[in-house]
């Protein structure tokens, strides 16, 4: 047990460190590129910052430990939404729910409606295959797409202003090139200690007596969110609250086009039929956890008279009951 807890630890900490590498290369990559931070977070840094669940999940699935996947996939996006939360109530305290663009309320029902589509798949599978392949995870990457191309074009047509807010590149700035390749390197790295990251979830689970379930929400998923943690707090400390908040929301819609590549990784039938029914929990609290996200974010009042965030403070607590209930459920 001791031996597979320290392994998790230090396959965590590579996470970590390759997933901050990542963020720094696609911050730079965005902006020698000219996109704007809103944009730069829902795409390119909720992408980036999604690789560990990318990897890690493939590799759960290859092994056998498809609801360990699935809960992580779920998980990370309660997490991030934990995060979000944090960012209200933390210091500066910059009234982040405030300033964020209301545009980011594009990529919040992206995030929602793709979570929500996956708890219906979990619970009722279509049932339809292609090439052995089921056809769930082909409708999220529909709804991804043309969602991305939806916020992509709102930027286009409000006269980009996502990309306002964005200073010019400084002349210290590194290369573009030099960007792509640490970006390709961290990738890498993360690919290499997934498969090791999988398995050592795998045998805590089996240790634990908790289930792939629960492991893979509650430590899988806040273990592979570390990246959006460093991203995050750095975006806020420099004032890009659009960067921040669009990560967050981009990477909970990106988790759910993971399934596609777990679908293709799975042997003996249609994912979603294999999965555990009890995901569809997980998936509906993290839908939950983004409408309080994104009404925090329409609601504009300044609301000084608060000692804390009021939306930051309820999703803390739905976030809390969330993992109460998903215990007591795993605990059966």
């Amino acid at each position: 047990m001791t031996v597979t807890l320290l392994l998790f630890v230090a396959c965590t900490a590579v996470v970590f460190v390759a997933g901050t590498e990542l963020t720094r290369a696609a911050d730079v990559i965005g902006e020698r590129t000219g996109l704007g931070r809103l944009r730069a977070g829902v795409i390119l840094l909720a992408t980036a910052t999604s690789l560990p669940e990318l990897a890690t999940d493939i590799a759960a699935v290859r092994i056998g430990a498809p609801d360990l996947a699935a809960g992580d996939l779920f998980g990370s996006s309660m997490a991030n939404m934990l995060i979000l939360a944090l960012l209200g109530v933390l210091p500066p305290r910059d009234h982040v729910f405030q300033r964020a663009a209301l545009d980011h309320a594009l990529a919040a029902s992206l995030g929602m409606i793709m979570t929500a589509l996956a708890a219906v798949f979990v619970l009722a599978p279509v049932g339809l295959t292609l090439l052995g392949n089921g056809v769930e995870p082909l409708i999220l990457l529909v709804v991804y797409v043309v969602g991305t191309l939806t916020i992509y074009r709102q930027g286009v047509l409000r006269g980009d202003s996502a990309k306002a807010d964005t200073p010019a590149p400084a002349t210290d700035t590194p290369p573009l090139r030099a960007a792509i390749i640490r970006f390709g390197l961290a990738a890498l790295a993360i690919v290499v200690v997934a498969p090791v990251f999988a398995r050592t979830a795998e045998r805590l689970a089996e240790v634990s007596g908790l289930g792939q379930t629960f492991v893979g929400t509650l430590l899988v998923g806040m273990s592979t969110s570390l990246p959006e943690v460093v991203t995050s707090v750095a975006a806020v400390r420099l004032k890009a609250f659009d960067l921040a908040v669009g990560n967050l929301f981009g990477s909970n819609a990106f988790n759910m086009l993971v399934f596609l590549p777990m679908e293709l990784a799975h042997e003996g039938g249609p994912l979603f039929a294999a999965l555990d029914s009890s995901h569809a929990l997980t998936a509906f609290f993290a839908v939950v956890l983004m409408g309080i996200g994104l009404s925090a974010i329409v609601y504009r009042a300044e609301r000084r008279w608060a000692l804390v965030e009021p939306g930051s403070t309820l999703m803390i607590i739905s976030y809390l009951a969330g993992l109460w209930v998903l215990y007591g459920h795993a605990a059966r």
